[in-house]
């Protein structure tokens, strides 16, 4: 069955509706002779006649009848396919698997819900983790767009701006240093640190801040969380290095201050990131174009150091 053609199918059935192989022929813009050597090659396949002559014509034997279907499921797969690939292209359908690092979780689900009310029949798929399991799935090609702050170098990739990503030093409220002004990093050298797992962004980046200036931070805790980095700096642990959009609500409550420390807030930004060799399908694309025209008024206005 393996040499069976979509134009094998054809032939059978219309030569089942219209009774005759001259008018399969008519109907398929091929000479008659041509419909009956398809037709002697695909029962040479099947290994049995699939019509038997009357003088009505042409009807399906057995075998002709298990063809029909056949033909028939098929025809219907290829028109479902079809109306899937219109439906694609005018944005009607479609399903976006987006990647997104963990200090993006605070923004990125309005982002998506913007765009969810713009097309509602995409279908979104949102996966959430740290920076190393979601650079790793993006390598696999598992994801269409991702939304982080420093896009992989290990791949080649095109990447997009969304914003501004600030970081900033927190402490608790009742901290010595949450009313000064203007402070030194130096000033910061005997303070403990919670800090992000080695590879993360933010880790990376704090690490870059305290090198510039010169200074050794006491790394207290390795925390994998945000969540957990806020919690442990509100009951006293230490102090943080992280993302502005990560702190808005215990800002706004005043669980935590943010450090007047010069040289912060250190900016860097977001990007939509895909990887170079992925085409994108049109849900996605305009997935990309809208974060890139629309993403950056979703972030987190840049807190305000608490100050004297």
């Amino acid at each position: 069955m393996r040499n069976i053609t979509l134009k094998h199918l054809r032939l059978v059935e219309s030569a089942a509706r219209l009774g005759s192989f001259t008018a399969a022929a008519e109907a398929n813009h091929v000479t008659p002779p041509a419909v009956t050597m398809q037709m002697r090659q695909l029962e040479d396949e099947v290994g049995l006649p699939l019509f038997d002559r009357d003088g009505r014509g042409l009807t399906p034997t057995a075998a002709g009848q298990e063809v029909l279907l056949a033909a028939r499921k098929v025809d219907a797969v290829l028109t479902e396919c079809l109306e899937a690939l219109v439906a694609l292209k005018s944005l009607d359908a479609g399903r976006v698997t987006v990647g997104v690092v963990s200090t993006a979780k605070y923004f990125a689900p309005r982002m998506l819900a913007a765009f969810a009310r713009q097309h509602p029949k995409v279908e979104l798929q949102l996966v959430v983790g740290n920076r190393r399991e979601v650079v790793a799935q993006f390598e696999a090609g598992l994801f269409d767009v991702c939304v982080m702050g420093r896009p992989p170098e290990t791949c080649e990739i095109e990447s997009d701006r969304i914003g501004p990503h600030p970081h900033v030093i927190v402490a608790p409220p009742d901290h010595p240093l949450a009313k000064k002004r203007h402070l030194a990093p130096a000033v910061l050298a005997g303070e403990t640190f919670l800090v992000r797992e080695i590879g993360s962004g933010t880790r990376t980046l704090m690490e870059g801040f305290f090198a510039h200036a010169g200074v050794q931070p006491i790394i207290g805790m390795e925390i994998g969380s945000n969540e957990t980095i806020k919690q442990a700096v509100m009951a006293g642990l230490g102090l943080a290095f992280i993302s502005a959009h990560t702190i808005a609500a215990e800002l706004a409550d005043g669980r935590l201050v943010v450090l007047d420390v010069s040289g912060l807030p250190l900016e860097r930004a977001w990007y939509v990131v895909r990887l170079a060799a992925r085409r994108l399908m049109p849900a996605a694309r305009a997935l990309r174009d809208f974060l890139v025209a629309d993403g950056g008024s979703f972030l987190p206005k840049m807190p305000t150091p608490r100050r004297k």
